[in-house]
């Protein structure tokens, strides 16, 4: 299964837009574009199919703790 698969059955599952997945990976400080998006979504023979690499997953699933879970709690200093 490729990063491509994952993400879009994580999209369908979750019901999420572009828009959503957008904010999800500003939660971690990294920049997708719609247009990025479109193209990674896109079907595999498509002329502008885009693979979706390590960092584009990663930074969603990242973003994505962020956003189910909340901001991780700092441990207070003693």
């Amino acid at each position: 299964m490729s990063n491509n698969d994952i993400f879009k059955k994580l999209r369908v599952a979750l019901s999420l837009r572009n828009d959503d997945i957008i904010e999800i990976t500003k939660l971690v400080g990294f920049t997708v574009t719609k247009g990025e998006l479109g193209d990674i979504f896109r079907a595999e023979d498509h002329p502008n199919f885009k693979k979706c690499g390590d960092q584009i997953l990663r930074n969603f699933l990242n973003g994505l703790v962020i956003h189910m879970r909340g901001p991780r709690e700092e441990k207070g200093v003693e």
